[in-house]
């Protein structure tokens, strides 16, 4: 099993994924002789998910079945266990645009956190690019190196437990892409752009506070960065229902209203356009945002090594 290569066979060893709903699911680490409780019942690994093909449908001790899904990036963004706060695909995808990543890319990040937008990197950058990812934490450095290595992409990420504040990146003048998620990105400029190529690199940097984002503009600005623009993605939802709306018969009141003798102030003649304005229906489907939306998580402000 790999996070970039699809796999038809669930293997010991495996992580996969219990798809409940599109609004309930979880990780599972398959083992041999484990078993897993879910609300529909007990799934027995052994018997139940080594050997079956990814897409199974597996019926539960108490009648009910699950999907097992094959692991990606962005299921994973969805299940993975929080070490941080995390970036969602929502934003995962104009940095990964923007950043105008592709296979073979090198991507420098800082901080690493829980792995969501590393596991999307290493997708986009494989099978011959690599990520050089940073963290400060010592105990969240080592739980990324270990989850790489059960996901099978340790081979496309080296992860630096360091300061990149003070120690940078470990890699110079290489990186096509650098992102930063740290508390003081204006403090790491100078190291980006020693990790950039000679010229053209991309540089992203993820704040919650504008605060932050004018500081990083200005180090940007003074580094010799140009093209800095700052970003930020609201998520709007549609619903799309079926709408019934009341058809006036409007060729009948003309009719109506040309005819010799008419008075439209007549309260007979009013009557008679009332009725025909609701004699009929008819149906339409139409989108309807949700009341509530999903407010800023960040901004994203990006720029090019000049």
């Amino acid at each position: 099993m790999s996070f970039v290569e699809y796999g038809d066979t669930i293997k010991d060893g495996d992580t996969a994924i219990v798809f409940l709903g599109h609004e309930s699911m979880f990780p599972v680490k398959v083992q041999h002789g484990s078993v897993t409780q879910t609300k529909y019942g007990v799934i027995r690994h052994s018997t139940d998910l080594i050997g079956k093909k990814y897409g199974s449908k597996v019926t539960c001790s108490k009648g009910g079945w699950v999907f097992i899904l094959h692991p990606t990036p962005e299921l994973w963004t969805m299940n993975l266990p929080h070490r941080t706060q995390i970036l969602y695909s929502t934003d995962i995808s104009i940095i990964t645009m923007m950043l105008e990543l592709k296979p073979g890319s090198i991507v420098c990040e800082s901080g690493t956190g829980s792995g969501s937008l590393s596991h999307a990197l290493i997708r986009t950058v494989a099978p011959t690019g690599h990520l050089y990812t940073v963290e400060f934490h010592q105990q969240r450095a080592e739980k990324a190196r270990e989850e790489f290595r059960e996901h099978g992409v340790e081979h496309l990420v080296t992860v630096t437990n360091q300061d990149v504040c003070k120690n940078g990146f470990g890699v110079s003048n290489i990186a096509d892409a650098v992102f930063l998620d740290i508390p003081s990105p204006w403090e790491a400029i100078g190291h980006a752009k020693s990790a950039l190529k000679a010229e053209g690199g991309r540089i992203c940097s993820f704040s919650p506070c504008i605060e932050q984002v004018q500081r990083t503009c200005l180090a940007m600005e003074e580094s010799g960065f140009t093209e800095i623009n700052t970003l930020e993605i609201l998520l709007r939802v549609y619903n799309v229902r079926t709408v019934s709306l009341q058809i006036p018969d409007l060729g009948k009141a003309a009719e109506d209203n040309s005819s010799p003798g008419f008075d439209s102030s007549s309260p007979s003649h009013q009557g008679s356009s009332c009725a025909n304005l609701q004699q009929g229906t008819v149906q339409f489907k139409s989108g309807v945002p949700l009341r509530e939306v999903v407010g800023h998580t960040g901004y994203l402000t990006f720029a090019t090594k000049s």
